[in-house]
C-alpha cells in the first residue's frame, strides 16, 4: 500500500497555518481539481478526493490535534486495510472475504442489493445483459452492542420460519450489510438460483465511547491540580479499565493514544488506537481555605517564585 501523503503538503500550507489559510488553500485547489472542470480526468479526480480528505481533518480542531500528534493513525488512516476500502473503514465500499468458511459480501450504496433486486424482477443486470432467474432477495436487521461490533459475534436470524446462524466479523460498523448468498427466497419454479439474504447491521451507541473508523474515542475529565502535578487515571476501554499516566502540565484538550485498544482493521487482528482526550475542569464553589491557597499560588507567581 502506498504511503499516504502529509495533509499539510496536500493543501500546500505550513503546519502552523491558521484556519483561514487552510480554508483558502482548500477552496483554491478544490476549484482547480473539481470533476466538473476535469471530466474524465482520473488523476484530477484522485487529487480532488485527496484534497477533501485533507480538508476534512485539518478543518476540524480535534481531528487536526490528533493528526498533529499521531499522524494518519490518529484520524483513521493507519493503512493496512485488507479489504481495499477507504482509510479508517475496514470494509471499504464493497467486496467480500471468507471468515471460518463463510463468505461475507458488503455493499454500501449503489449496485449490490439493488442490482440484484432489479435482476430478480426483470432478469437483467445494470449492464443490460440477461441474468439467471433468481429467487427474491430478503433483508433483515441485527442490532449489536458497541463491543459486539468491535470483537465480532454470532447472531441468529429467522428467515421464513427457519433459524439461521450469522457470523458477524470483528470491526463491522453501523449501517453496513452482510450478503449471504443463496440464503434468501427459494429459486423460481422451473429452475434458477435462490435469492440472497442481506443482514443490515445496527450498533447501539456506547455511553462513553465513540468510533471513527478503526479509532475509538473518549474523554476523561480531571481537575486542574491533577493536570498541573500529573497523575494516573483509569480509562474505560473495550478491553476493560486501563491505567493511563497524565504528565504534569497537561493542558485541557490534549489527546493521548492507547495503542491496540481500538477497532480491528486487519485480517491478522491488528487494531487501531483508542484516543483519550483529557479535559481539565476548573473547580467551582471553593472553600475559604482553597481560595486562600490559590491566592497564595497566584501571588507567588507574580513575585517570580517560579523563576
Amino acid at each position: 500500500m502506498a504511503e499516504k501523503r502529509d495533509y499539510y503538503e496536500i493543501l500546500g500550507v505550513s503546519k502552523n497555518a491558521s484556519d483561514d489559510e487552510i480554508k483558502k488553500a482548500y477552496r483554491k485547489l478544490a476549484v482547480k481539481y473539481h470533476p466538473d472542470k476535469n471530466p474524465g480526468d482520473k488523476e484530477a479526480e484522485a487529487k480532488f478526493k485527496e484534497i477533501n480528505e485533507a480538508h476534512d481533518v485539518l478543518s476540524d480542531k480535534q481531528k487536526r490535534a490528533r493528526y498533529d500528534q499521531f499522524g494518519h493513525a490518529g484520524v483513521g488512516g493507519a493503512g493496512g486495510n485488507p479489504f481495499g476500502g477507504a482509510a479508517g473503514n475496514p470494509f471499504g465500499q464493497g467486496g467480500s472475504f471468507n471468515f471460518n468458511g463463510q463468505t461475507f459480501n458488503f455493499d454500501f450504496g449503489g449496485g449490490g442489493a439493488f442490482d440484484d433486486i432489479l435482476g430478480s424482477l426483470f432478469g437483467f443486470g445494470t449492464g443490460g445483459a440477461r441474468r439467471t432467474r433468481r429467487g427474491a432477495d430478503y433483508q433483515t436487521t441485527v442490532t449489536l452492542t458497541f463491543e459486539e461490533a468491535i470483537f465480532g459475534t454470532t447472531e441468529s436470524v429467522t428467515v421464513d420460519g427457519k433459524s439461521l446462524k450469522v457470523k458477524i466479523p470483528a470491526g463491522i460498523d453501523d449501517g453496513m450489510s452482510i450478503r449471504l448468498k443463496g440464503k434468501g427466497g427459494p429459486a423460481p419454479e422451473g429452475g434458477g438460483e435462490p435469492g440472497d439474504l442481506y443482514v443490515r447491521i445496527r450498533v447501539k451507541p456506547h455511553k462513553h465511547l465513540t468510533r471513527e473508523g478503526a479509532i475509538i474515542l473518549s474523554e476523561q475529565h480531571i481537575d486542574m491540580v491533577d493536570a498541573a502535578l500529573g497523575c494516573e487515571i483509569d480509562v474505560e476501554t473495550v478491553d476493560g479499565v486501563v491505567t493511563m499516566k497524565v504528565p504534569a502540565g497537561t493542558q485541557s484538550g490534549t489527546p493521548f493514544k492507547l495503542s491496540g485498544h481500538g477497532v480491528p482493521f486487519r485480517a491478522d487482528g491488528d487494531r487501531g488506537p483508542h484516543i483519550v482526550t483529557v479535559i481539565v475542569e476548573t473547580p467551582k464553589n471553593l472553600s475559604r481555605k482553597q481560595k486562600e491557597l490559590l491566592e497564595e499560588f497566584r501571588n507567588s507567581k507574580k513575585r517570580g517564585f517560579w523563576r
